[in-house]
């Protein structure tokens, strides 16, 4: 397995994720248009530069959060993850524009065995994106429930 197992985690471990990602057009009107989601903010140049603070299209939130945390699954939990139990703190604090490039770091906040699966153990990771600017534009906390090592 590329991930950790929860016995391999370390409260404070910190993690640069090599991944970068120019974010395009077309990852915005994909991710929105396959979300159904009918934001102008997200889809319209021409509402944005009459109607919006920004002038210009805004990337949906939601597809920077899942970048953010995807992005970090190679290094953390590839293969070893049970699943996500949850999301907290979830925070958006500067807008990404088309053609920012983002990146994301990750570190380990907690970690506690499970009380109803031996087997298991739970993680609560802080995951974080930046721009090219190095402006935090992402945030979260994610609690996930990940596989022991095998004896």
């Amino acid at each position: 397995m590329a991930g950790l197992y929860f016995d391999e985690f370390e409260i404070g471990q910190k993690f640069v994720h090599d991944i970068r990602r120019t974010v395009t057009e077309t990852d915005n009107l994909l991710f929105t248009t396959l979300t159904h989601n009918p934001q102008p903010l997200h889809l319209d140049v021409e509402f944005c530069k009459e109607n919006s603070e920004f002038g210009e299209i805004l990337v949906n939130s939601i597809f920077t959060f899942g970048l953010m945390i995807g992005v970090s699954v190679g290094d953390t939990t590839l293969g070893t993850t049970v699943a996500n139990l949850g999301m907290d703190g979830v925070k958006f604090p500067k807008p990404v524009r088309l053609g920012d490039t983002l990146r994301s770091e990750t570190v380990v906040l907690e970690k506690r065995e499970s009380k109803s699966r031996p087997n298991d153990g739970i993680v609560v990771f802080e995951h974080r994106s930046f721009n090219q600017k190095g402006e935090e534009v992402a945030y979260c906390r994610r609690s996930a429930l990940m596989k022991k090592k095998p004896a």
